[in-house]
C-alpha cells in the first residue's frame, strides 16, 4: 500500500502547499527527463506477493504483527489488515534462467512464513480472496497499526462524503454498504514491476494494456466475496469500489476513479503523471522539506516524495513508477492486475507470459495501438474479469473469439517471441508458457477450480454453503503447498 507516514490532520492550506509542491516535483521530473539522466541500460523484473494469514479452516486470522516479527526479514512487510502480509523480491535481470531463480526464491521464502506461521496455529495463502471470509474479518478494527492505513481510511471516506457501496452482479448478487475500507483487504494480489528507459516507457506501458485481460482471463483466483460466487475475479471489481473517492453524484458527472484503467493509449510517461496532477485531488497531502530545484540544480537526484506519493494514491491497474537506486533514478511498469496463488508456480507462469507478451507486443511491426482502439482494450478487461478463461475477447486480425483460443493461437507465440528476444532460457520459456498453455487448453484456472469442488459439495451433498465454502478451502491450501500447477489438481 506504499510509503509509511506519521499519523496527523490536514488543513486545507496543507493540500494547498502540498497542489504546488507535486507540481514543481513534476517540473522537475521533466527536467530530468530532458536531461537524459535515467537509468536506461539495466532490464530488471521483480516479483510482489500478498498473502492471508489463516486458521486451518482458511479464515482470516489477526496475527501479522506477531508473524513478522518472528519472520524477521525486511523482505516481508505488513499490509491494510491484520490478516495480510506482503512479500517483496529482490530485483532481477531479465535473462536467462530468471523465471527458475524467481519461482526458487519464492518457493523457499514461502515455505520459510508458513513455518513460522504454524508456529502461531496459522498458515499463509496465496489466493485472490479467501472463500471463508466473512464481514466480520474485514472491519475497520482489524486494520493493520500502520497509522498510514487509518489516514487514508479517514480521507477516502471522508472525499466520498458517504459509506462505500459495494455492488457486485455476478453468477449471485452482492450488496452491502461498508464504513470502511477495509473491505480492500480482501483483495490480494502479485504485483509485477518492470524497469525500462524512458524511451521504451509508452511502449512498454501501451503493451501492459492491451494484455491485462489475457493475463486476468488466464490467471483468474477470486471467484467468491463473503459467501457468494460473483465475478471469475472478483478482486477488480472489490478493489474499484472499496477505494472510490467517489459519490453516485461525482460519478454520474463522469469524475475519474482512484483506481483506473485509464481512457487513452499514451505517448509519453509524463502523460501519465500529467494525469495525476489534473484529475486527482491529494489524499494524504504530506509535504516534505526537500526543495527539488536546489537538489537538481547541484547536480543530485531529487526524490520527488509529493510526486511519488500522490501517484501512489492513484491505483491504476499498470502504474508507472519513479524511484531512484544507486543514486541513479529509474521508471517502471508496475502491474497489478493478477491475484495471488494458486501456487507458487503459478504466479511465476503468469509472469513469464506477462513479461513475454509486454516484449512481444512492444516489438510488434504496427503499433498495438494503432490496431485495437483503447476501448477495447478496457472492455477486453471488463470481460476478462467477469468471465474469466471463458471470456470472448477482442484481437486485431482475429476478431472476438474465446480466451483460449485467442492464448494459444495468437498471444502465447507473441509471449514466445518475446522471451526470446528477453535472452530468457528456452527450457524455462517451454515450461513456464506451457503452464498457461495447459490452463488454456483445459480451461482451469484457479477460480474454475474453486467453483468446480464447491459445487460438487454444496449442490450435491447435504453441505450448507459456508461448510462447502470451508472443505473446499481446506483441499485448495493442500494443493497449494504442493506447487504443482492448478490445471493439474484434481477436481473431485
Amino acid at each position: 500500500m506504499g510509503q509509511d507516514i506519521e499519523e496527523t490532520r490536514y488543513t486545507r492550506e496543507d493540500r494547498q502547499r502540498y497542489r504546488e509542491k507535486v507540481k514543481r516535483n513534476l517540473a522537475v521530473f521533466k527536467q530530468l527527463l530532458a536531461d537524459q539522466r535515467f537509468e536506461t541500460e539495466r532490464k530488471l523484473i521483480g516479483v510482489e506477493v500478498e498473502f492471508y494469514v489463516v486458521d486451518d479452516d482458511g479464515e482470516p486470522t489477526m496475527i501479522n504483527a506477531e508473524l513478522l516479527s518472528r519472520i524477521e526479514s525486511e523482505d516481508f512487510q505488513t499490509e491494510l489488515a491484520q490478516f495480510n502480509i506482503e512479500f517483496n523480491l529482490a530485483p532481477h535481470k531479465l535473462i536467462a534462467t530468471v523465471f527458475r531463480e524467481i519461482e526458487e526464491e519464492l518457493q523457499t521464502s514461502f515455505a520459510f512464513a508458513d513455518r513460522r506461521a504454524e508456529e502461531l496455529e496459522a498458515h499463509v495463502a496465496m489466493v485472490g480472496i479467501i472463500p471463508p471470509l466473512r464481514d466480520l474479518h474485514v472491519t475497520i478494527q482489524n486494520l493493520s497499526a500502520n497509522p498510514r492505513y487509518h489516514l487514508l481510511n479517514e480521507q477516502i471516506l471522508g472525499a466520498r462524503g458517504e459509506d462505500l457501496l459495494l455492488e457486485i452482479e455476478g453468477v449471485e448478487r452482492l450488496s452491502l454498504q461498508a464504513s470502511s475500507i477495509a473491505m480492500e483487504a480482501a483483495a490480494t494480489s502479485v504485483q509485477l514491476p518492470l524497469q525500462v528507459s524512458p524511451d521504451g516507457f509508452a511502449e512498454a506501458w501501451n503493451a501492459a494494456q492491451a494484455v491485462a485481460a489475457a493475463q486476468v482471463a488466464a490467471g483468474a483466483n477470486s471467484p467468491f466475496l463473503l459467501g457468494k460466487e460473483l465475478l471469475r475475479e472478483t478482486r477488480i471489481a472489490l478493489f474499484e469500489q472499496t477505494i472510490d473517492t467517489r459519490s453516485e453524484e461525482l460519478t454520474a458527472q463522469g469524475v475519474r476513479p482512484r483506481v483506473w484503467f485509464g481512457e487513452r493509449w499514451i505517448d509519453d510517461i509524463v502523460d501519465l503523471f500529467d494525469e495525476n496532477v489534473r484529475y486527482f485531488p491529494a489524499l494524504l497531502p504530506e509535504v516534505d522539506s526537500e526543495e527539488p530545484e536546489a537538489v537538481l540544480g547541484r547536480g543530485d537526484v531529487p526524490r520527488l516524495p509529493e510526486m511519488v506519493l500522490h501517484n501512489g494514491t492513484i491505483y491504476r491497474w499498470n502504474r508507472p513508477i519513479y524511484a531512484i537506486a544507486r543514486g541513479k533514478p529509474h521508471l517502471r511498469v508496475e502491474n497489478r492486475v493478477l491475484p495471488a496463488g494458486p501456487t507458487m508456480v503459478d504466479p511465476v507462469a503468469n509472469a513469464a507470459f506477462y513479461y513475454g507478451l509486454v516484449r512481444g507486443v512492444a516489438d510488434l511491426d504496427e503499433p498495438i495501438t494503432r490496431q485495437l482502439s483503447f476501448a477495447a482494450a478496457a472492455e477486453n478487461f471488463r470481460a476478462a474479469a467477469r468471465d474469466g478463461i471463458e471470456s470472448q475477447l477482442y484481437w486485431p486480425g482475429v476478431g472476438e473469439v474465446p480466451a483460449s483460443e485467442l492464448i494459444l493461437r495468437t498471444l502465447l507465440p507473441l509471449a514466445h517471441r518475446g522471451l526470446d528476444s528477453w535472452g530468457v532460457d528456452r527450457r524455462d520459456r517451454d515450461h513456464y508458457l506451457g503452464i498457461i498453455e495447459q490452463r488454456a487448453l483445459k480451461r482451469r484456472t484457479g477460480s474454475t477450480w474453486q467453483v468446480h469442488p464447491f459445487h460438487q459439495l454444496f449442490d450435491d451433498s447435504p453441505m450448507e454453503r459456508e461448510e462447502a465454502l470451508v472443505e473446499m478451502t481446506r483441499r485448495y491450501l493442500l494443493h497449494m503447498r504442493s506447487n504443482e500447477p492448478v490445471h493439474t489438481w484434481e477436481l473431485i
